[in-house]
């Protein structure tokens, strides 16, 4: 299962990361809401766990942007 974090502080998204990692997941992290877009728009995610307090977007704005392009991994927040 792959899984994208969207986490801007960065020992929160280490600590997520590391943890599914250790679970068997396949983790990748953005820092940033344009990122986060971005990444997934190329990479078809299973899970995304976002952040609501992100630069550039914010997290209901990832979301808004992620469903208009058609990716409906779910979320958790």
């Amino acid at each position: 299962m792959r899984v994208l974090v969207v986490e801007d502080e960065v020992r929160t998204a280490e600590l997520l990361r590391r943890g599914l990692t250790e679970e068997g997941y396949a983790v990748d992290v953005a820092t940033a809401g344009p990122d986060a877009v971005w990444q997934a728009s190329e990479v078809p995610y299973d899970l995304i766990v976002l952040d609501v307090m992100l630069p550039g977007f914010d997290g209901f704005e990832v979301c808004r942007r992620l469903r208009a392009d058609g990716c409906w991994a779910p979320f958790w927040s």
